[in-house]
């Protein structure tokens, strides 16, 4: 099973839209809910690409310092993982299905994100270990890769439209979860869409 982090596994991305409104202030730019939307889901290299077309802003690697810095700044007094995430993850675990995550976000964050909440897989893939990013496939064959698992045996889970276009594209059963009410029909290529991810809604997937 492959799991998505941010909006899946853990509610940051309240978190990443206010650290992006807060470091884009200062050059005289209010991001708006639209302009988090278009983003959501997608690598910060994009993010920034369609950020720097509304406003003049410093190169990626140097915006990723101040934005990384006040968004880390927030994880430490606000990031929350997904009960239902936390449930099938523990329930999946335990009759041995192998978990890894595929998460758009770069390592760095990834890596602080799942440390922040305690979490912990064998394998993980970050944004920026692949050569394009969701909703291309290449993150979830890169997981299926080192998990040795055949594409059409791994399901994805998944709260996005390029995420769950990006399982879709590697061949995998997917599993959208709907973490903002009525954006149901972003999600409606997935296989299934729900509430409230199970580990039995996993497993039935897979077996289909």
């Amino acid at each position: 099973m492959i799991f998505d982090c941010d909006g899946t596994l853990v509610d940051s991305e309240p978190l990443s839209g206010e650290a992006w409104r807060r470091t884009l202030a200062p050059y005289g730019y209010a991001v708006t809910d639209a302009d988090l939307e278009a983003c959501l889901g997608t690598t910060y290299k994009r993010t920034h690409a369609y950020m720097s077309q509304r406003v003049e802003i410093p190169p990626p690697e140097t915006l990723k310092v101040d934005l990384h810095a006040t968004l880390f700044g927030l994880y430490e007094t606000q990031l929350k993982p997904f009960p239902d995430a936390l449930q099938a993850l523990a329930e999946l675990r335990e009759r041995g299905v192998p978990v890894a995550v595929a998460s758009s976000s770069v390592r760095e964050r990834l890596d602080r994100t799942l440390a922040s909440v305690g979490l912990e897989f064998d394998i993980t893939i970050a944004g920026d270990e692949v050569e394009h990013g969701k909703p291309s496939p290449d993150m979830f064959l890169r997981a299926a890769e080192r998990l040795e698992i055949a594409p059409k045996r791994c399901v994805v889970v998944e709260d996005s439209a390029p995420g769950v276009a990006a399982g879709r594209a590697a061949g995998m059963p997917t599993l959208a979860v709907c973490r903002v009410p009525g954006t149901e029909a972003s999600l409606a290529v997935a296989d299934r869409v729900v509430n409230i991810i199970s580990a039995a809604g996993i497993l039935a997937l897979g077996a289909l």
